[in-house]
């Protein structure tokens, strides 16, 4: 039997080779400030295996997605001893490079705290010209946390201190420094609570947002139904088709210019969190793609 290569979604080279491919899939196995379930550094390899089993005929789309476009797959970044601004470092000028390469990066965490160096990336070379819109059960809002300003759950709020342009979807559980730093400034913040069983606020929310768009999916955003496996699930979360009809709408409406799928900690006794990751990160890209294709 043919092994399968190990890439995401086991694609043979003419299908992954970088310099044709349109996604570059970067793998952050970062770690550090995880501060209920651990082993988020091991969902970049859990997502890039399940999607080995992913269906290449996307059934939304009525197409072989990958046939549109090519998926390269790069080495997980070295962390080794670097914590805090050192690694912050590294994530970015490695997402730097993806976009000096006219590639959209789509990027496997780790911890939440990987999507701050991700965005500061994009800053660099977009300016305040781009949105950041989040998926997630937290504001991740704080000042500190465990006494550090580089928690996951201040990624936001290091964010949001160079680009306020933020959207959140999803929230259920924050503190009252985080609620209040929403009033007080006007975060267009879509709590889970307004939301559940409602399309209104889809439009609503995407009137909110620049013409590009970087898009962070916190996977506890989801209801744990449908991804348990993460180190902070809350319940009452978002439904499966609820976000990708979202994201559809977004992709159609926006450009998006890349995103991350953050804070899956894998489970031994059930893979279900992330295959799918898996499929959700494959059919986030053929909406992409399709948009492009239509410009």
């Amino acid at each position: 039997m043919e092994k399968i290569p190990n890439n995401f979604l086991g694609l043979e080279n003419k299908f992954c080779n970088y310099a044709e491919a349109a996604f570059a899939v970067l793998p952050v196995p970062y770690e550090a400030t995880t501060s209920y379930g651990k082993g988020t550094r091991k969902g970049p390899s859990a997502i890039i295996a399940a999607s080995q089993l992913v269906e290449l005929y996307d059934e939304e789309l009525d197409q072989d997605s990958i046939l549109k476009f090519g998926v390269a797959t790069l080495k997980p970044l070295l962390f080794k001893s670097l914590k805090g601004s050192k690694a912050l470092n590294l994530i970015e000028k490695s997402v730097g490079k993806i976009l000096d390469d006219k590639k959209v990066p789509v990027c496997f965490g780790g911890e939440h705290t990987v999507t701050g160096p991700i965005v500061r990336a994009f800053h660099a070379r977009l300016g305040d010209g781009f949105s950041v819109l989040q998926l997630d059960a937290h504001s991740d809002l704080r000042e500190t946390y465990s006494g550090t300003p580089y928690s996951h759950a201040c990624v936001m709020k290091r964010i949001w201190d160079f680009n306020r342009n933020i959207v959140q979807i999803g929230i259920r559980a924050q503190c009252m420094e985080e609620r209040q730093l929403i009033l007080k400034h006007n975060i267009d913040t879509f709590y889970a609570k307004d939301i559940h069983n409602q399309t209104h606020w889809m439009e609503k929310a995407i009137g909110k947002l620049k013409d590009k768009v970087y898009i962070t999916i916190d996977c506890d955003g989801f209801d744990p139904s449908i991804i348990p496996a993460t180190g902070t699930p809350e319940p009452g979360g978002l439904g499966w088709f609820e976000t990708l009809n979202f994201l559809r709408k977004v992709s159609e409406q926006k450009t998006v210019v890349g995103f991350d799928i953050v804070e899956l900690a894998p489970a031994k006794t059930s893979p279900i969190s992330d295959y799918n990751l898996a499929k959700l990160a494959y059919r986030l890209m053929g909406y992409i793609n399709k948009k492009k294709q239509s410009e």
